[in-house]
């Protein structure tokens, strides 16, 4: 990759994010922010049509997402892995790259690492608009709902209500930034992967989502990404990002 045409990218770059300025709950502690996607929302693949729905009420399946949703309640009582469903929970593309970039292995910021952060913001942004089809489609209750209890974020439980359960859209963020993050340093794979399972964990544990919902958006991600990687614009981007850790990790420090 040319290092002249990544300079150009860079000074491009971001022209498409702008502060939403909106507060999402009181849990979240952030602003969220919307990025330009790399692709259409209405030129990615329809979920509808290629992931099952989610399992009727009842059935065996059923009994598995209620067991978990169980199970999920019995963690809240490590303090430790309530706070990661906490922080886990924040509405923020910021927060999840914050939280992943520890086991990438590097600090990454729009100021320190531009091509980086242009790159997973944009890319994410595009794998995760394949979320509103299915979440519109078949409206799912969420499981605090259902079970009328409190979800670990009472306050937020109202307006969680009005959105579908299926899939999890954080679950998709998380592992869509795992893939990527992945693909610029594949050493760090196995630990950013093993990571955004937790994250996807984390929504089971808050009771705002069945573990059917998080089964279901893995593969929901994957179907994004591969679409993303037809991107030429994309694919240049990645180029210059995968260049941009090259130069800084061999003397960087996290």
């Amino acid at each position: 990759m040319n290092i002249i045409f990544c300079i150009m990218m860079n000074r491009k770059m971001f022209r498409g994010a702008v502060a939403a300025i909106v507060l999402l709950g009181l849990h979240t502690g952030a602003f969220a922010q919307d990025f330009e996607p790399y692709i259409p929302q209405e030129e990615l693949p329809d979920a509808v049509q290629i992931v099952p729905a989610p399992p009727a009420d009842p059935s065996p399946d059923f009994d598995h997402d209620i067991l978990r949703y169980m199970w999920g309640k019995q963690q809240r009582k490590d303090p430790a892995r309530l706070e990661m469903a906490v922080r886990d929970a924040v509405w923020s593309l910021d927060t999840t790259i914050v939280i992943l970039s520890e086991p990438f292995g590097m600090k990454i910021s729009k100021e320190a690492t531009p091509a980086i952060y242009e790159v997973l913001t944009r890319g994410v942004t595009t794998i995760e608009n394949i979320r509103f089809k299915p979440k519109a489609y078949y409206f799912r209750i969420r499981p605090f709902a259902y079970f009328q209890e409190p979800s670990i974020f009472p306050q937020d439980d109202e307006w969680l209500a009005t959105e579908g359960s299926y899939p999890s859209g954080h679950t998709i963020r998380a592992w869509a930034c795992a893939m990527l993050m992945a693909q610029i340093n594949p050493s760090a794979a196995e630990a950013v992967f093993a990571r955004a399972w937790k994250s996807g964990e984390s929504r089971v544990i808050s009771g705002c989502h069945w573990q059917s919902d998080i089964d279901a958006s893995r593969p929901i991600a994957s179907i994004g990404y591969s679409r993303l990687q037809t991107s030429a614009e994309f694919q240049r981007a990645m180029a210059c990002a995968q260049e941009e850790f090259r130069r800084l990790t061999s003397s960087y420090k996290f």
